[in-house]
């Protein structure tokens, strides 16, 4: 991890845990906002105005926090407005790695080696983890922001003109209940394998396992009631969330976090959730099963020896 803008010890994937041994996630440190003019977005401070080859996202395929990030960037048409560069899927005593593993890219812009370096260019006294996604500046030459939930909303409402206005992931009729959902879906499922997968105690597991399948079973009963997404017909960040846990779940959390009660194919409208979002034009070039099994299956602490399950057979994939 970075300590004052120093790169110090070998990458881990828990950084701090609670009093039970549950995982506690690390909070983002940049949350300045991209706006149509310029002006202060909800947090952080102004200057950041939306301008064409400004802007450069940072990403890694294996993270469902900056697949997210993927996904809104390619639903809103922003793909020649933001550049972007993709790390390597495994995880190295460094973090993540810039390189030439298939799907992967080097970083064009600042010529980083590792993710840690341009957290240190953005902030020569930073402390933490250097995760995805980030979003950078290119005439500042700093971190804008790195957390994934304020990029959507970015790509979503923060270009004005240079982004598509074919689809709302946010709408104004939907808020409510979208936040209500990102909420549930957030502390229970995204982070919920995690902090099942990285417990540290039996009681902190099985808190984190029950809660799991609790918003899964919630999430079916949801789309059975409304489908094919999670407001209806119509596509919102809620179902970004909710896609981006299910589509690693059979594959990485379910084995080698130990979330096994059941798969999301034993699910039929989670596996049609799947299928529908899949088929969304943009959504299929932001997912690449082979980095997200070589990425998990890569974290030394819950698979030592490193092998790649070569199943399971996925009907997305």
């Amino acid at each position: 991890m970075l300590v004052d803008g120093k790169w110090v010890a070998d990458w881990q994937p828990v950084q701090a845990k609670d009093e039970n041994g549950g995982f506690v996630r690390q909070v983002s440190s940049f949350r300045n906002w991209v706006t149509p003019d310029g002006s202060v977005g909800p947090t952080g401070s102004g200057g950041f105005k939306a301008e064409k080859g400004r802007y450069h996202l940072y990403a890694a395929y294996i993270c469902p926090w900056a697949s997210r990030a993927l996904m809104a960037r390619a639903l809103k048409g922003l793909e020649e407005v933001v550049s972007l560069s993709i790390v390597e899927p495994a995880l190295t005593a460094q973090g993540w790695r810039f390189g030439d593993y298939p799907g992967a890219t080097p970083d064009h812009v600042s010529g980083a080696s590792y993710m840690h370096e341009i957290y240190s260019k953005a902030d020569p006294h930073v402390s933490g983890r250097a995760t995805v996604p980030v979003l950078w500046d290119k005439k500042t030459g700093t971190i804008v922001n790195n957390e994934s939930a304020d990029i959507v909303r970015m790509f979503n409402a923060g270009f004005g003109s240079l982004a598509s206005n074919s689809i709302d992931l946010y709408p104004e009729s939907l808020r409510d209940g979208i936040d209500a959902v990102n909420d549930a879906i957030y502390a229970s499922l995204n982070n919920g394998v995690y902090r099942a997968g990285f417990a540290t105690t039996q009681a902190a597991y099985e808190e984190a396992y029950g809660q799991v399948f609790a918003t899964l079973d919630a999430m079916e009963a949801q789309l059975a009631a409304n489908g094919p997404f999670l407001f209806g017909s119509r596509l919102t960040e809620s179902d970004l969330r909710l896609f981006v846990t299910l589509v690693r779940f059979d594959a990485a959390y379910h084995g080698l976090f130990k979330c096994n009660r059941k798969r999301v194919a034993d699910y039929p409208q989670l596996s049609r959730f799947i299928e529908s979002v899949i088929a969304v034009p943009g959504i299929r070039a932001t997912v690449n099963m082979d980095h997200i099994k070589r990425g998990y299956y890569s974290i030394k602490t819950l698979n030592p020896n490193g092998i790649v399950p070569v199943g399971p057979e996925l009907s997305f994939a």
